[in-house]
């Protein structure tokens, strides 16, 4: 099986601040991966410099054996929901074919093929009846489906997301979950998420990172593994969807 991304001794610093340190990990054509860590770990940061949108302090990336910047045209990329301006005048149908930006001529005018490749992409996600709304009148999960369909426009090889449950409710994030584990049939996907519970019983392998790779391997995470990861012990506790509580630990 053939990796499409080969991470090599990579650390990352902000100023100062060292937010990566030395991190091995290789992402294999059909991988479903999850990232998981406490806020700050640099699990974003991963993202970003896997897609050549942050340059590495040390250590090198290789996506589908090119740079980041050559071998992102492979890759869909779905932001946290944070970083979406809902204000913007453009509607679903827009946003998704802005995926295709980058396939367009030298004046960036969408062919037809731009159009029926976005098209198909929101006929996947079942947004075809929202084309013409304004982006901020859509619900949460709504706009998480806009921006994955933007992503699949792209035709990738591999899906980036980056917190993609985080405004939406239970359900609509079940029907999602639901929705990525058939999609990772057809790509590779790497998701970062802090919900360990929601992500277990879809993804094949998840790496836990906290500015070090203290994991990666079989979604089973050993008990140990967790408590060194966020610094303090934990138990693992049954209520509806598996997740793990804090036990009392001294500050």
């Amino acid at each position: 099986m053939k990796n499409i991304v080969k991470i090599e001794n990579l650390s990352y610093d902000y100023g100062d601040h060292r937010v990566l340190e030395d991190i091995n990990l290789k992402v294999y054509e059909d991988d479903f991966l999850g990232i998981i860590g406490p806020n700050g770990g640099g699990k974003s940061t991963l993202l970003k410099l896997i897609l050549g949108l942050l340059v590495p302090t040390q250590g090198k990336i290789y996506l589908f054996n090119k740079s980041p910047k050559e071998g992102r045209e492979f890759v869909g990329y779905v932001p946290q929901y944070t970083l979406v301006d809902r204000n913007f005048p453009i509607n679903v149908e827009q946003v998704v074919l802005s995926g295709r930006i980058n396939h367009t001529d030298f004046l960036k005018r969408y062919s037809e093929k731009d159009r029926k490749i976005s098209n198909k992409a929101m006929e996947i996600m079942g947004i075809q009846d929202l084309s013409k709304i304004q982006i901020g009148k859509l619900s949460g999960g709504q706009l998480q489906r806009v921006l994955i369909a933007r992503a699949l426009s792209t035709e990738p090889r591999l899906l980036l997301l980056d917190e993609p449950t985080s405004n939406i409710d239970v359900q609509a994030e079940t029907d999602f979950y639901d929705f990525l584990h058939e999609l990772s049939e057809k790509m590779a996907i790497i998701l970062v998420t802090h919900d360990t519970g929601a992500i277990s019983s879809h993804v094949k392998s998840i790496a836990c990172i906290n500015k070090t790779l203290h994991y990666h391997g079989e979604k089973n995470i050993p008990p140990k593994v967790f408590e060194k990861l966020y610094g303090c012990p934990i138990e693992l506790i049954g209520h509806g969807i598996p997740h793990r509580v804090l036990k009392e630990h001294d500050d």
